[in-house]
């Protein structure tokens, strides 16, 4: 996008983005506290915009962001109170996620240890070579596309941050730190709303979803 607005902050349905994913994350009787981790230099704005004026009261602190996605997820993980069961992470700018998925993918994490909410791969996969040209045609069936919310037994997802920082290690998500220590993560079916905002076109498809929504619900 070529907004300079943080994405987070963008506007979706008349609210920001944030203040969605925490409608729904204060809902949650299995969420204790909530860790923000913003750029640095939003830190008042979110203070006073989102979480005051919203009267979000489970946002117990809010943190500097880091360069990558992952320095923010270790960041906000460090001002985690150490007694937690489950860490639950969720990118803000996904703000269709539900209560369902946090719940059901809270309780796989306490099962398994970790779990993140995914969807099966629709699309035929085509394995490409450098000339352009397809080599196969990919069985889909295994494949399934990654979103959040994600959930980890708190003493496994600090070990797992731990070792990505000390081995220079940096992932595309939160689980592939878990699985690179050898253990399994739990799958949970997500939905096709559950989109990620990250370009224009994108905010067009959430306020048809949001009006879709909201139509079901008049």
């Amino acid at each position: 996008m070529e907004s300079q607005i943080p994405k987070q902050f963008l506007t979706l349905g008349g609210l920001p983005l944030l203040a969605h994913s925490l409608r729904v994350l204060e809902s949650s009787e299995s969420i204790v506290e909530i860790i923000l981790a913003v750029p640095e230099t939003e830190l008042e704005r979110c203070r006073q915009e989102i979480v005051a004026r919203h009267g979000f009261t489970k946002v117990r602190q809010i943190v500097a962001g880091g360069t990558h996605r992952q320095d923010s997820v270790r960041n906000g993980l460090s001002a985690a109170a150490s007694g937690a069961d489950v860490v639950l992470v969720h990118d803000a700018v996904r703000p269709f996620l539900t209560l369902v998925m946090v719940e059901r993918v809270i309780e796989q994490a306490v099962k398994h240890g970790a779990a993140v909410v995914a969807i099966p791969m629709q699309d035929t996969v085509k394995q490409v070579g450098a000339n352009g040209l397809i080599e196969r045609t990919m069985d889909r069936s295994p494949l399934w596309l990654a979103q959040t919310p994600q959930a980890f037994r708190w003493s496994l997802f600090q070990e797992a941050h731990s070792k990505a920082e000390q081995d220079g290690f940096r992932g595309t998500d939160d689980a592939q730190l878990v699985e690179r220590l050898g253990h399994t993560v739990a799958v949970v079916e997500g939905n096709t709303q559950n989109i990620k905002i990250t370009r224009r076109e994108d905010l067009a498809i959430g306020e048809a979803i949001l009006a879709a929504r909201r139509g079901r619900e008049a």
